[in-house]
């Protein structure tokens, strides 16, 4: 049963991370009114969440050997690929998050960010939502042993 809810989790994180990011890429593309802030952040916490879930989930999957050995992983060129997508989506969170949180605290003092700002976030959005979608395809090709080494 730990098997079933852990794959659960970590697919269903997928859909939460898909939307999340693609809405607050949406939301911060065009006019950053109060209603697009409130969107975006809305959405970012959602992405954050996610990411919670994926890695922990990822980790516990890893670590604790319910579906395959560790070695397996650890073996298997796709699984290295995909955690280089996944170092590099998190890379390009660094900056939105901290731009965001402080968007948070100067919000609740009725500040709001710039439109070129959330213009580069929104890019940066797309950017990891196509790499989220890569993510998918090497997993995909990882459980069907693609990457396993001769």
């Amino acid at each position: 049963m730990t098997r079933l809810a852990l794959a659960w989790l970590h697919l269903i994180a997928l859909g939460i991370g898909m939307g999340a990011v693609w809405v607050r890429g949406r939301a911060l593309s065009g006019p950053l009114d109060a209603a697009a802030v409130r969107r975006a952040f809305a959405a970012d916490s959602l992405w954050g969440l996610a990411a919670g879930l994926w890695i922990t989930t990822g980790l516990w999957r890893l670590f604790a050997g319910t579906e395959k050995a560790t070695g397996y992983y650890l073996a298997d060129h796709a699984f290295w690929f995909k955690m280089a997508l996944l170092g590099a989506i998190l890379a390009l969170e660094v900056w939105p998050m901290v731009t965001l949180i402080r968007w948070r605290v100067a919000a609740k003092r009725g500040a709001a960010g710039d439109e070129r700002t959330a213009r580069r976030i929104a890019t940066i959005s797309y950017v990891q939502g196509a790499l989220v979608v890569l993510m998918v395809g090497v997993a995909a090709a990882m459980a069907r042993g693609y990457g396993q080494r001769g």
